[in-house]
C-alpha cells in the first residue's frame, strides 16, 4: 500500500482556472437554457432568503411602529437588491466561480483568460445585467446566438460561462 507523504496535513493545490481556456477547442459554454434553468435554482434560493429577511425586517418595523408603508416598500427593494448583488458578486467571485444554481449545472464563471473573478469584476457583471434586462432581455436573448454564448452583461464585464461537467 502506497502513502502519500503528509497527505492529512497538505493543503490542496489551488485551482486551475485557466485549464480548459487553454485550448478553445475543449471548451464548453453554457448556452442559454442551462444558464435559464440555473437562474430559476438561483431565483427559489434568492426568494427563501428574501422572504426570512423580508419577515425579520417587517417585523421590527411592526413592532417599533416608526416605519410606514412607502417605507417598508423602499427598505425591500433596496434590501432585495442588496441581497442579489451580494448573491451573485460573492458566489460567482469564490473560489467555486458559481451561484448555487450554477453548480448544479455545472457551469463556472470566468475572466475571458479563464482566470477567477474578482468581488469587483462579479459586481460590474451583476449590475450589467439591469442593462441586459432593460432592453427587453435582448441582453439574455443574445446568449443563444453568439458564438461563444455570451449575453451582453458578459460583454460588459468580460466573462464567460463555461461548463465544468
Amino acid at each position: 500500500m502506497a502513502s502519500v507523504p503528509n497527505s492529512s496535513s497538505a493543503a490542496p493545490p489551488p485551482p486551475v482556472w485557466d485549464a480548459r481556456a487553454s485550448t478553445p477547442t475543449q471548451v464548453g459554454y453554457g448556452g442559454f437554457w442551462i444558464r435559464f434553468v440555473a437562474y430559476l435554482i438561483d431565483g427559489v434560493v434568492l426568494s427563501i432568503a428574501g422572504t426570512i429577511v423580508g419577515f425579520i425586517l417587517g417585523f421590527g418595523i411592526a413592532v417599533s411602529r416608526t416605519g410606514d408603508a412607502k417605507t417598508a416598500e423602499f427598505l425591500g427593494y433596496g434590501v432585495g437588491i442588496l441581497l442579489g448583488w451580494l448573491y451573485f458578486a460573492l458566489m460567482e467571485s469564490s473560489a467555486r466561480g458559481a451561484t448555487l444554481g450554477k453548480m448544479a449545472m455545472g457551469l463556472r464563471v470566468v475572466t475571458n483568460e479563464g482566470q477567477r473573478l474578482s468581488f469587483a469584476n462579479a459586481t460590474g457583471r451583476y449590475f450589467a445585467k439591469f442593462i441586459s434586462a432593460i432592453i427587453l432581455l435582448i441582453g439574455f436573448i443574445m446568449i443563444g446566438f453568439t458564438e461563444r454564448k455570451r449575453g451582453l452583461h458578459d460583454m460588459i464585464a468580460s466573462t464567460l460561462v463555461i461548463k465544468v461537467r
